[in-house]
């Protein structure tokens, strides 16, 4: 065992989306690119006389209700020690909203994954590592690199695809609305509009989409005013991460960036806003 760990649980994006069909499961069917930012949730482990989560920061307050069996961290330390609870403890500062796309309890439960294979000896295979992250979420696999990647199948079958959006600057938005991921694909029209275009990260984010999009702003309308804001700030590329509400907009250039983030900021004063560099 070592010492206190520091980790950061970095904000998941998706380039793009493409929802390809409903499976029996309840699941679906989807191809997405997985991007991440060099910013997000904080996370640091510690030796404890028994196993306890602390959580603060902005939105730590209504996951400081959860009991703790539901939480994420506590079920990826409960897998990676073959279902006993490590003597440690978790202080989680909840910096990206909840339910907001972004992937945050599942950046959480990846950056405990991660911490824990740098406190415990010997560490987990990568392989174990995939097992665990996929028993906990679609998003989790691909939290554990938080590079960006192919996801297939539910997310969790893992492609690797050229990294050539790495240091783009990105400017995060959520109106404050927590969306049902669950609510958001059954508000899907089940039209299946076609794969993933070919080619790099940067090919496929400016030439794929989010199929998620109209269905979530058939349930959450601020989407579409933050996407027409977005588009007027000259991005590369501006749209909706996962099911919502979190849209995002790239930018080439970092004083642009900022001139957006204050743009956004003056006229949505009540809205949520992170920026960072696509990692």
């Amino acid at each position: 065992m070592n010492g206190p760990t520091h980790g950061t649980a970095y904000a998941k994006i998706n380039l793009a989306l493409h929802v390809r069909g409903r499976r029996d499961d309840g699941y679906h069917d989807l191809e997405t690119i997985f991007a991440f930012l060099d910013c997000g949730d904080s996370l640091t482990v510690e030796p404890a006389d028994q196993f306890a989560l602390e959580i603060d920061g902005k939105f730590g307050a209504s996951l400081a209700k959860e009991n703790i069996p539901d939480n994420l961290i506590f079920r990826a330390a409960m897998l990676h020690q073959n279902g006993c609870a490590p003597a440690i403890r978790f202080k989680l500062g909840k910096n990206l909203p909840i339910a907001s796309g972004l992937g945050g309890g599942s950046a959480d439960a990846a950056a405990a994954l991660r911490l824990l294979n740098a406190y415990f000896s010997p560490p987990l295979s990568a392989e174990k590592l995939h097992e665990i992250a996929a028993d906990l979420g679609a998003d989790v696999p691909a939290c554990i690199k938080s590079v960006p990647v192919m996801g297939r199948g539910t997310g969790t079958f893992l492609e690797p695809v050229e990294n050539n959006v790495s240091g783009l600057f990105c400017l995060l938005v959520n109106p404050n609305v927590a969306m049902s991921t669950g609510l958001v694909f059954k508000a899907w029209d089940g039209i299946d509009h076609g794969p993933l275009p070919k080619g790099t990260a940067r090919e496929i984010l400016q030439n794929g989409r989010n199929d998620l999009e109209i269905p979530a702003i058939s349930l959450c309308p601020e989407i579409s005013e933050i996407l027409g804001l977005l588009e007027k700030t000259r991005p590369v590329v501006a749209r909706m991460s996962g099911s919502g509400a979190s849209c995002f907009a790239i930018y080439e250039d970092k004083e642009i960036l900022a001139k957006a983030a204050t743009e956004i900021t003056s006229q949505c004063p009540a809205y949520w806003t992170m920026t960072g560099c696509l990692r």
